[in-house]
């Protein structure tokens, strides 16, 4: 295979782009330094300040919150995509993007791959404050490995989904509205903070076909935080959570990349 050959030079770009993020990251330190310490204080909000009002029978309350802060964390950590295509639109820079000679989808996949490397640093700092409050993993490493990836992998198609509306959005502003909108009911309608089934009704039923909750479930499976004899929702999510979370991701991907990569050619041509 030739040196230019469009997969080749697709990868190129995309690597190109990838390190400009994570270059950015490493000139501007405060976005990543507010982004760890936002995982490292809801660890601490959630265990100090309501664990000991919230009773989970069969387990601790530490155990029960982790797989629901890590949800919340990777999925607000996908709006980072959203709110830096509005930026860049703003500012000019697709437009000086254009005018070299590179792959457009590059461009969206060097963002969403440094959301990835942010999300897979925040994974780790609030695993490490996990183990400092009290939290385990009882299961095996590589049961562990598959929740972390369960993890990034969601958290990976959200920012596409997040990159697709910071492109629709007339300003950077709107973005961070946008997403509170669209992401606060997912994270906190779910079974992320208390189990689903003390909910009311109509909460309940949102909250046990929630993506969201499928992956919290999936997480706290695979890290061996479900007690023994704790109930599962009746619906399909909830009963194949792990299933449920690839194939809900599968769908998005398959959805908002080709949508995300043509929104860029038509804004960045306009």
């Amino acid at each position: 295979m030739g040196p230019h050959t469009p997969l080749t030079r697709f990868l190129s770009d995309g690597w190109t782009t990838t390190r400009r993020n994570l270059i950015k990251i490493k000139r501007v330190p405060d976005i990543l330094v507010f982004t760890l310490l936002q995982p490292i204080m809801f660890v601490l909000l959630f265990t100090y300040v309501y664990g000991g009002a919230i009773t989970i029978p069969g387990s601790n309350y530490t155990e029960f919150l982790m797989a629901g802060i890590f949800a919340q964390t990777v999925v607000f950590g996908a709006t980072y995509s959203g709110s830096a295509m509005a930026q860049d639109l703003k500012d000019g820079i697709i437009d000086r993007f254009r005018t070299l000679p590179m792959n457009d989808a590059a461009v969206l996949v060097g963002r969403t791959n440094g959301d990835l490397a942010i999300n897979f640093l925040s994974v780790v700092v609030m695993m490490t404050t996990g183990f400092i409050v009290g939290w385990r993993i009882n299961s095996s490493p590589l049961q562990a490995m598959a929740a972390v990836g369960l993890l990034l992998l969601f958290a990976y198609a959200m920012s596409w989904v997040m990159a697709f509306i910071g492109m629709s959005v007339r300003s950077p502003e709107v973005i961070n509205n946008v997403s509170f909108i669209v992401l606060f009911p997912l994270t906190f309608v779910s079974n992320a903070f208390v189990p689903a089934d003390t909910l009311p009704t109509p909460l309940r039923i949102f909250a046990e076909w929630n993506p969201v909750s499928a992956l919290v479930q999936a997480v706290r499976e695979l890290f061996g935080n479900v007690p023994a004899g704790t109930p599962v929702g009746d619906t399909w999510m909830q009963q194949h959570a792990p299933l449920a979370v690839l194939i809900g991701a599968g769908i998005l991907l398959a959805i908002f990349v080709p949508l995300s990569i043509r929104k860029f050619s038509r804004v960045a041509s306009r």
